[in-house]
């Protein structure tokens, strides 16, 4: 029974070592995320189960210990060396002439080996007898601090040395970041728990390393490439770049950007590939390296100061600088969102001048203390959008002191609407969405669409034509459209205009629950529009509804209730509306049924696949018999019905017990 057991336990390691591995280096996961968990918890509770076989390589230890008091000095078998930098490519061609006048080539070129120069925190990692022993950052060369117990729980990293033919001892050098992924999500939980964020992926990545608490290392999205080594028994192949490949195979995650280039024109080809791919690798890299390949000749070359003269490191132009803020202006995007823009001193990042760069929200400039006149750091990664990263202290200032705080407007600057900020939300938006005209477009699109008014043929491009010549400016602009001012549009003859002014004079007749959902009030669906339209019998019953009113209606909660008022207090948007009922938009009226007289009123469906007849007629059927038709399959959900070639939605039903139903059942469902 404990051979079989111990069998088990080290099989779930190697699975779960093996699905690390593809996971977090390869990107290219063997299982699903639940399978990786269940496989985990296996390991987890047959290990507490049988803690005679406790292996502190196991990968359960990867969460992390007892939080230390300090970090013990380690000090380093062989120094870790800097590299001289190079910020021109004549001055990598100095370093191309510098070796081999040193190595006596003439005009031989030399093999190099060309790798990405990762913007992260350096380590050193001792492997004895194919385990991990102790981790060490690079301190000041010499002696750095003991992180051991945090380096272990970076799932990338074996704790134990894959395959065969490995020294008894090795010291791996390597560099670890996280990824640009990794530190927006990293900051979006910091800004959540009410935590400083990180400046950049770098300082994240060494604040993250040097936590003397390893859990909290452990909830950090750390991961690292190797590109050396250090001391070592036994023989290494002769080449860096073989050695790195060899590391590679025996689980250490090496960068699949490394690559052998002859000569100074391959380093030169080698750095403009990867200045070019730079702002779509999933990771920053503030230049490349270049080493001399064959390990004798390093050895020959030697060094100088702390660092060799056979590698050199081509950097990348700024990607951070200073610069003064001259003002903050205010952007209203296509869906009512504001967003405070900062004006700078023109100032070159990154090879690029910059002017403007985003703020975020009246949050973020607040907390770093921003104002028009001050001196900001402003950040270019890749190609995103320019970001001010922090405020510089003026001189004799120990912290930046704010004269003026920042304050967004109480009405929009594009139409005088007036704004809204949400509940739990740092955007703040324009609640005059049907005549601002930032949100003019995104409207009338809304508002013609198929499941809205239904203005057959009042497509994207011909809502962009309208708009840019002046002939929308609100939606109730629609039903003025002349046949000469239509008939006078691109790709528009006589009789396009002509059906076009036909279906803009039929949706004139309409329902209310359609009428309300045209409208765009947000978070307003079709079917809160529905339940909307059957609570309050009537345009003006909605509009005279308070708050607490609302949130008396089923699928309409407090967030919901305050968007609804404050769209129909909006003084803008009460014209419009009235403008679009003096145009003749009309409903029944009286013409909702009561909640209770409704068959399928309280009743959950989801529809799935491929049906013989569109399935948003489908689903306004349903709508209107009271039942609510979501896009998520949850245990509220009665049934799903499913037509040809279904998605995963159907699986999801059959998981939860949840009746499914195919076409016949749905017409029954509908009395047909």
């Amino acid at each position: 029974m404990s051979d079989s057991v111990a069998r088990q336990i080290e099989s779930l390691r190697q699975q779960l070592e093996q699905h690390n591995r593809a996971y977090y280096l390869d990107d290219a996961p063997l299982v699903p995320d639940a399978e990786y968990d269940r496989l985990f918890r296996e390991l987890q509770q047959l290990e507490a189960d049988n803690p005679e076989y406790f292996d502190i390589n196991s990968p359960t230890q990867r969460v992390g210990g007892e939080a230390l008091d300090l970090f013990n000095k380690v000090r380093h078998a062989r120094p870790m060396l800097s590299l001289g930098n190079a910020f021109a490519d004549d001055e990598v061609a100095d370093f191309d002439r510098r070796v081999r006048e040193g190595l006596e080539l003439g005009e031989q070129s030399v093999t190099y080996l060309a790798e990405p120069k990762l913007d992260g925190l350096a380590i050193s990692l001792r492997y004895e007898q194919g385990q991990l022993v102790t981790a060490a950052t690079r301190g000041d060369g010499t002696t750095g601090e003991d992180v051991t117990a945090n380096i272990r729980t970076l799932r990338a990293l074996p704790l134990k040395l894959a395959g065969h033919g490995w020294p008894e001892l090795l010291e791996v050098r390597g560099e670890v970041f996280i990824s640009k992924a990794g530190f927006e999500q990293l900051n979006a939980r910091q800004l959540e728990a009410g935590e400083k964020t990180f400046a950049n992926p770098r300082n994240a990545a060494a604040g993250s390393l040097r936590q003397l608490d390893s859990r909290i290392t452990a909830q950090r999205p750390l991961t690292l490439f190797c590109y050396g080594w250090g001391d070592h028994s036994g023989t290494l192949p002769d080449s860096h770049y073989q050695v790195l490949l060899q590391l590679g195979e025996w689980g250490l995650p090496v960068s699949p950007l490394i690559q052998p280039v002859t000569g100074l024109a391959g380093c030169l080809k080698y750095f403009e590939k990867m200045e070019q791919q730079r702002p779509t690798l999933p990771y920053e890299i503030d230049g490349v390296v270049f080493k001399v390949d064959r390990r004798e000749w390093q050895q020959e070359l030697g060094q100088v100061a702390r660092a060799p003269r056979w590698a050199l490191a081509r950097k990348f132009p700024a990607e951070e600088a200073v610069t003064q803020l001259l003002a903050i202006d205010l952007q209203v995007g296509r869906t009512g969102t504001i967003t405070p823009v900062a004006r700078l001193a023109p100032v070159k990042v990154g090879g690029v001048v910059v002017t403007n760069a985003t703020l975020h929200n009246e949050d973020e400039i607040r907390r770093k203390g921003l104002e028009p006149g001050c001196q900001v750091v402003v950040r270019r990664a890749g190609d995103v959008i320019p970001q001010v990263v922090s405020r510089v202290p003026a001189a004799g200032e120990a912290e930046p002191v704010t004269a003026n705080p920042f304050k967004m407007p109480s009405e929009c600057p594009e139409c005088g609407s007036a704004v809204v900020r949400e509940v739990d939300e740092a955007a703040y938006r324009c609640s005059g969405g049907l005549a601002c005209p930032a949100q003019r477009k995104q409207a009338i699109r809304h508002f013609a669409g198929r499941t809205a008014m239904d203005v057959e043929g009042l497509g994207d491009k011909l809502v962009d034509q309208l708009v840019e010549r002046d002939l929308l400016s609100t939606v109730a602009d629609i039903y003025r459209l002349t046949h000469e001012q239509v008939a006078g549009l691109e790709r528009m003859a006589a009789k396009s205009a002509d059906n076009l002014l036909m279906a803009i004079d039929r949706s004139r007749e309409t329902t209310l629950a359609r009428f309300i959902f045209a409208l765009g009030i947000r978070h307003v669906g079709e079917a809160t529009a529905a339940a909307l339209a059957d609570a309050c019998g009537s345009l003006d019953a909605l509009i005279a509804a308070d708050v607490e009113m609302l949130e008396q209606i089923e699928d309409v909660g407090p967030v919901v209730a305050r968007s609804i008022y404050d769209f129909m207090h909006e003084p803008h948007n009460l014209t419009v509306i009235e403008a679009l009922l003096e145009q003749g938009v009309h409903w029944p009226q009286g013409e909702s049924k009561p909640p209770q007289a409704q068959p399928l009123a309280g009743k959950v469906l989801v529809i799935t696949g491929t049906f013989s007849r569109p399935r948003p007629a489908i689903k306004a059927d349903l709508q209107r018999l009271g039942a609510k038709v979501t896009g998520s399959v949850s245990k509220k959900t009665d049934w799903v019905a499913v037509g040809d070639s279904p998605g995963s939605k159907a699986s999801k039903a059959e998981e939860l017990g949840i009746e499914i139903i195919d076409e016949a059942g749905v017409e029954r469902l509908l009395g047909h």
